[in-house]
C-alpha cells in the first residue's frame, strides 16, 4: 500500500497536478458551496425558513453573556451557571441550551467593551476582526498575497465551522503566527503574542519549552511579563473574586467533556469511550510532540519548519482541543507550503495536505459514519509532515546538537 502511494503521489508530482490555476478553480467552487450551505443554515437556525419551537443558540452566546454580567458589575457571576444562563437568555431568548464560560477573566476583560454593542452587530464584529487579523498574518506567513491565497484560505472549511460556532480560534491562530512569525526577527513582539494566548492558556503548553529550547529568553520574558501583565489588568477591571470564581469553576470543567455532551466527532483531543484510555492516550501524545518541539528548537532549524512542529504539536499535546481550535492547523500548513511554489515539499506530503484538507470539508459527519477519530488523525498526520520535515533538515548523526543561530530572515 505505501509503495503504490508513493507510485501515485510521484505521478501526481510529475505532472503538475497542484497548479495555481486548479487550486484556484476549486477553492473559488468550495467557498461558493459553503457560502450557500452556510446561509441556508443561518436562514434554518434563525426560522426563517421554518418556525422554531425554541430559539438557537452559539457558543458566542457565552461570550457576549460574561462581557455584559462584567458591564453590570457582577463579572464573578459568570461563572456561576445559573446567573449566566439567565444572562444569556437575556441576550437570544429562553429555552436555549446552556453555553459554559470556562474561560479566565483575562478573556471576559475583552468582552466588557463588545457586550455594549448590539448582540448580532458584536458577533458580526468580532468574527469579523478575528477573521481578517487571521487572514493577514496567514498571508504573511506563505509570502503570498495573491488572490488564490486568499481563496483557499478562505474556503478552509474550518473557517465556517469557526463562524458558524461563534468561536474565537481565529483570534488563537493569529496571536500564535504571528507569534511565530516574528520569533526571530522582532522576539518581544513574539513574546508579546505567545503571552496574549492567556485567554486561553492550553495552547500556549509548549512556547516556554520552545522558546527555552532555542534560547530565545527576551521572547520568554516578554511572553510572560504579557501573560503576568493581563491578569493583573483583568483583576484591576474585574477583581479578585472574579479570578477565584473561575479557579473554583475550572476545577471541575473537565466534567463537562467528560459527560458525552460534545460529540466523539468534535473532539481533536483523544477522547473516547473510555475517559481512563483517553487520558493514557493523551499523556503520550503530549509526551512525543514536546520531546519533538524541544529537539526541533534546539537545533536552531529553519523558521518554517520550527514554526510547523510547534503548532502541529500544540494541536497533539493539549489535553482539550475540539474541532474549531483545528485553525492552528492552518498555520502548521501555512508554514509548510511558504514559498511560492512550495518546492520543498516532498509529493506525498503535497497529497496528503490536500486530503487533509478535503477531509476536513465535512469532518463531523465522516467521522460518526466511519467511527472513526477524524479530527484526532488530522491533527496528527500533519504532525507527522512537519515532523517528517524536520527530520529531513536535519543531520540524524548529530540529532541533539544545538545549531548555530540562524539568520533573521531579509525582509
Amino acid at each position: 500500500m505505501a509503495a503504490v502511494f508513493a507510485q501515485l503521489a510521484s505521478q501526481l508530482e510529475g505532472s503538475g497536478w497542484l497548479s495555481r490555476g486548479r487550486v484556484r478553480a476549486c477553492a473559488t467552487i468550495l467557498l461558493a458551496l459553503e457560502i450557500a450551505v452556510f446561509s441556508f443554515l443561518v436562514a434554518g437556525t434563525h426560522g426563517w425558513i421554518v418556525p422554531l419551537d425554541k430559539p438557537s443558540t452559539t457558543d458566542f452566546v457565552s461570550f457576549y453573556a460574561a462581557g455584559s454580567l462584567a458591564d453590570a458589575g457582577t463579572p464573578a457571576l459568570a461563572y456561576d451557571h445559573a446567573a449566566h444562563l439567565a444572562a444569556e437568555e437575556a441576550v437570544v431568548g429562553r429555552g436555549i441550551q446552556y453555553q459554559y464560560f470556562n474561560y479566565p477573566p483575562t478573556y471576559q476583560a475583552l468582552f466588557a467593551p463588545i457586550a455594549y454593542l448590539p448582540y448580532l452587530v458584536a458577533f458580526v464584529f468580532f468574527e469579523a476582526a478575528t477573521l481578517l487579523l487571521y487572514l493577514a498574518v496567514a498571508r504573511r506567513i506563505l509570502d503570498d498575497y495573491s488572490g488564490t491565497a486568499l481563496l483557499a484560505l478562505s474556503a478552509f472549511p474550518i473557517v465556517w465551522w469557526n463562524i458558524g460556532l461563534g468561536q474565537n480560534a481565529f483570534l488563537t491562530a493569529a496571536l500564535f503566527g504571528a507569534g511565530t512569525l516574528l520569533i526571530d526577527r522582532r522576539p518581544i513582539l513574539a513574546g508579546l503574542c505567545f503571552g496574549a494566548l492567556c485567554y486561553k492558556p492550553h495552547f500556549a503548553l509548549l512556547v516556554p519549552l520552545a522558546l527555552a529550547a532555542g534560547g530565545h529568553w527576551r521572547a520568554f520574558a516578554a511572553a510572560a511579563a504579557a501573560a503576568v501583565g493581563l491578569i493583573l489588568l483583568s483583576i484591576g477591571l474585574l477583581g479578585g473574586e472574579t479570578w477565584r470564581a473561575f479557579i473554583a469553576t475550572a476545577s471541575t470543567s473537565h466534567s463537562m467533556y467528560e459527560s458525552g455532551r460534545i460529540l466523539f466527532a468534535g473532539f481533536v483531543s483523544p477522547f473516547g469511550a473510555s475517559v481512563a484510555a483517553s487520558y493514557a492516550v493523551q499523556a503520550v501524545f503530549t509526551v512525543i510532540a514536546a520531546a519533538t518541539v524541544a529537539i526541533v528548537w534546539r537545533r536552531r532549524l529553519s523558521l518554517p519548519v520550527r514554526a510547523a512542529v510547534l503548532a502541529s504539536a500544540t494541536l497533539v499535546a493539549i489535553p482539550l482541543s475540539l474541532l474549531y481550535d483545528l485553525m492552528l492547523g492552518a498555520i502548521a500548513a501555512c508554514w509548510l507550503l511558504r514559498g511560492r511554489d512550495g518546492a520543498a515539499l516532498a509529493a506525498w506530503e503535497k497529497v496528503a495536505l490536500v486530503v487533509l484538507y478535503v477531509a476536513m470539508i465535512d469532518t463531523r459527519n465522516l467521522a460518526e459514519q466511519l467511527s472513526l477519530p477524524v479530527n484526532t488523525m488530522t491533527a496528527l498526520g500533519l504532525f507527522a509532515i512537519a515532523a517528517h520535515r524536520a527530520w529531513r533538515e536535519m543531520e540524524p548523526s548529530r540529532l541533539f546538537q544545538r545549531r548555530p543561530p540562524a539568520a533573521a530572515p531579509t525582509r
